[in-house]
């Protein structure tokens, strides 16, 4: 069989509900998606590895939990080391050829690290350092001009550093979700016998989406709004309040806007892509709603861990093989695409191993670090396989799911005190365990009535953070 072409789509905090499919709001809008939906897999219990972008990031591109290497938050989070391949070095070994076009942010990266994709197996470029600006990339401005004219420290607040291309730097004036989209378009239609992987990695919708091209502005009916300017605004916390929820006026109307715009490049791909084209839709972890996402049915949002910060939309198509329009509630897990993509790009040994091997000790058995399954006898129907347990740990809470049950634990400290009052993330505190099966929305705390169950998951992750090199937890 000739080795599919694969085309990876991650947008960033994607709300769980702002999809036009699912019909919970009238006013989202996302052809594309929905047509992706109808033509492949939606996965409907897919997981991220973590609440927040940077780890989250750093285990889609390995198979691995990032926790191998000690990130948890956005202080330890860091690149996998050397001696971990990444994806795209696994799918280059396979003959293809590689492009990766959109926001990078494993850590605070600097130009040549590893963590910038020429030194991690892409071929082809075009980049934002992320991590150089709290995670953001601007929507607009990206050049030397644009550096001069907000000057420091908004420049740097602002995110208008010049993009990269390799380690060279790249100046652009213009809308960066299209630029994105139109480089990635190019990428996967240039002639080359052979197969591609195309790794697009939207910075939308991240926040400050009032960032919008003057045109759709005026398409829209909404009003400029203005960066950060110390000279007129004050301070950066102070500024930065006013333009999260609840507080930033058609706040809701510029995200949907930047999703609706980003769903229109999804949709080019789409329409670039053959049927011998593995597709896959999923975003970093789960919506912000303090950037007016929604995450509905979920509790929660991106910095916590109740589902609606770690559950995501997963998507997978790759007509012939996978069938059309199937939803599976698997226990899945963003782990889960490298060694599913390597395995259909036709590896074999440790990838092939690890995802026959059955959940726990899968990784041992494969004599690799893979944390993932290949999930394609699931997508496809043909198989039951999906994961036991799945872990995360962010240092100060910590959750396990297995089966329909969930655990968490949650300090009382500084750094949820920061995420309430900073992002209005609504943490929770101390011991919390759902039944998922019942009670999808997180409210129903068994903690105290299913003791049993509370323990024997207890004694899960604790035996699960010894097998990445975590410390035992700290004592409640």
């Amino acid at each position: 069989m000739t080795a599919p072409n694969i085309l990876l789509i991650v947008s960033d905090d994607h709300g769980y509900a702002d999809r036009g499919g699912l019909g919970l709001h009238p006013d989202v809008h996302t052809p594309a998606l929905d047509r992706l939906a109808a033509e492949g897999v939606t996965c409907t219990d897919a997981y991220v590895t973590a609440p927040i972008c940077s780890p989250s990031r750093a285990a889609i591109i390995s198979g691995r939990y990032q926790q191998r290497w000690g990130g948890q938050w956005f202080e330890s989070a860091a690149f996998p080391p050397n001696d971990v391949p990444t994806l795209a070095e696994l799918l280059r070994d396979q003959g293809y050829r590689t492009g990766y076009f959109g926001k990078v942010h494993y850590g605070q990266e600097n130009v040549g690290d590893r963590g910038c994709p020429p030194h991690h197996g892409f071929e082809e470029t075009l980049y934002g350092l992320a991590g150089q600006s709290f995670g953001r990339l601007n929507y607009l401005h990206h050049s030397d001009d644009a550096m001069t004219s907000y000057g420091q420290p908004a420049a740097h607040h602002m995110a208008v550093q010049p993009l990269l291309s390799g380690d060279t730097p790249v100046e652009h004036e213009g809308f960066l979700t299209a630029e994105f989209g139109r480089r990635a378009g190019e990428f996967m239609t240039a002639e080359d016998e052979r197969p591609y992987f195309c790794m697009v990695a939207f910075n939308a919708v991240h926040n400050f989406c009032w960032q919008l091209p003057d045109s759709e502005l005026e398409a829209r009916g909404l009003p400029a709004f203005h960066d950060w300017s110390p000279d007129t605004d004050g301070s950066f916390v102070e500024w930065y309040d006013d333009v999260i929820v609840p507080n930033l006026p058609h706040g809701r109307e510029y995200y949907l806007a930047q999703l609706e715009l980003m769903d229109a490049e999804i949709g080019r791909l789409l329409d670039a892509a053959g049927d011998d084209t593995i597709v896959v839709y999923i975003t970093d972890n789960g919506g912000s709603t303090c950037n007016f996402g929604d995450n509905t049915p979920l509790r929660g949002t991106k910095y916590t861990l109740w589902d609606g910060g770690i559950r995501i939309p997963m998507i997978w198509r790759w007509p012939g093989h996978l069938p059309a329009g199937r939803r599976t509630d698997a226990l899945v897990s963003t782990l889960d695409l490298v060694p599913t993509l390597t395995a259909a790009a036709g590896a074999t040994g440790a990838v092939g191993v690890a995802g026959a091997a059955g959940v726990e000790g899968a990784a041992e058995a494969a004599g690799e670090a893979f944390d993932g399954l290949n999930i394609l006898p699931t997508l496809a129907g043909e198989s039951d396989l999906q994961h036991e347990t799945l872990h995360w740990d962010c240092e100060f809470q910590w959750a396990v799911r297995s089966g329909p049950w969930k655990l968490s634990w949650v300090a009382n400290d500084a750094n949820t005190q920061h995420l309430k009052s900073y992002e209005h993330a609504p943490m929770g505190e101390g011991w919390f365990l759902a039944n998922l099966a019942e009670d999808i929305t997180e409210q129903t705390n068994h903690y105290t009535t299913h003791s049993a169950i509370a323990t024997h998951l207890q004694t899960q992750h604790t035996t699960w953070r010894t097998k990445v090199g975590l410390p035992p937890l700290p004592t409640p």
